[in-house]
């Protein structure tokens, strides 16, 4: 059983006295993991664009990645858009939807995972992020179940040594039926805290003794055009406590630490204002509950 506790991505300059010495010249990476054991890599998520290939990850960069960590680090991975999309994103709504033919495309997750391979035994967890699907782009949970079974089942061989993990955002899709085609391929579920998805802890309850021994929980907040508009994009303060929420989680993170899980944690500045100072709440609520993390 493992607790990792972490932030989503970690370029910030405005963590600077938080995290990192503004005096020092060494990578926020290099600086980020004296203070914490995992981050969440989102970079490489923002893969698709019109006209364009699918962009992957510089092989320079996974390796400066591994350069500027120990060997326990470890990484959560946003699998790219390309992948996950099942249209390109539109400029305007009254812009008709073009399917992206990437979508689920086993290939090109092939080749994802060949450019990150050097990270396989520091990842924890390697995402897919579906958007919220309209009818116009999924007809519904039926199909959504469908084309990620014969996907997985098409990828088995290739991702066989991957930490993976689903995360969709149409909370109508989490029924049993999904957390059954978790269960089958050993995927874990990722817990998206904000948005307009259900309360985690709720989620929790109703479908945790469904999920197998692994779970992400991501902790994104709620408008994040509000809360930018609020602190200006300098992550440097709780402008919006969760107190209550945040118990809610520890104790959901006691529960499934009692259960033996690996469980890794990310959060997001949109939380509150200030991930790492979200973090500090949260630490405090885990270790009085002696629930060990790192």
């Amino acid at each position: 059983m493992m607790i990792r506790v972490g932030t989503c991505s970690w370029k910030f300059p405005s963590w600077n006295g938080i995290v990192y010495d503004p005096d020092e010249s060494r990578r926020y990476l290099a600086q980020y993991c004296r203070k914490y054991s995992t981050v969440e890599i989102d970079q490489w998520f923002w893969s698709l664009f019109a006209g364009s290939p699918p962009q992957l990850p510089r092989i320079e960069t996974v390796a400066e990645y591994l350069a500027d960590t120990p060997d326990d680090f470890t990484f959560s991975i946003k699998v790219p858009n390309s992948i996950t999309l099942t249209h390109f994103y539109r400029k305007r709504r009254s812009e008709p939807i073009e399917p992206n033919p990437h979508f689920l495309d086993s290939a090109l997750f092939t080749r994802f995972l060949e450019r990150i391979h050097p990270l396989r035994d520091r990842t924890v967890s390697l995402m897919f992020q579906f958007e919220y699907l309209n009818k116009r782009k999924m007809t519904g949970l039926e199909q959504f179940v469908a084309l990620l079974e014969g996907f997985l089942r098409s990828t088995a061989e290739s991702a066989a040594q991957w930490p993976l993990a689903v995360e969709p955002r149409n909370p109508q899709f989490l029924e049993a039926s999904y957390f059954e085609l978790l269960a089958r391929h050993r995927v874990a579920h990722v817990f998206t805290h904000g948005y307009y998805m259900p309360p985690t802890p709720k989620v929790y309850e109703q479908y945790g003794h469904m999920l197998r021994d692994r779970a992400v929980l991501r902790l994104l907040g709620g408008d994040r055009k509000e809360i930018e508009a609020r602190t200006k994009k300098q992550w440097s303060s709780r402008v919006t406590p969760k107190e209550d929420e945040l118990v809610s989680i520890a104790d959901m993170i006691a529960d499934l630490a009692v259960r033996g899980f690996d469980t890794t944690v990310n959060v997001n500045n949109h939380y509150e204002g200030s991930a790492p100072l979200t973090i500090g709440v949260l630490s405090n609520l885990l270790r009085e509950r002696e629930i060990p993390f790192r």
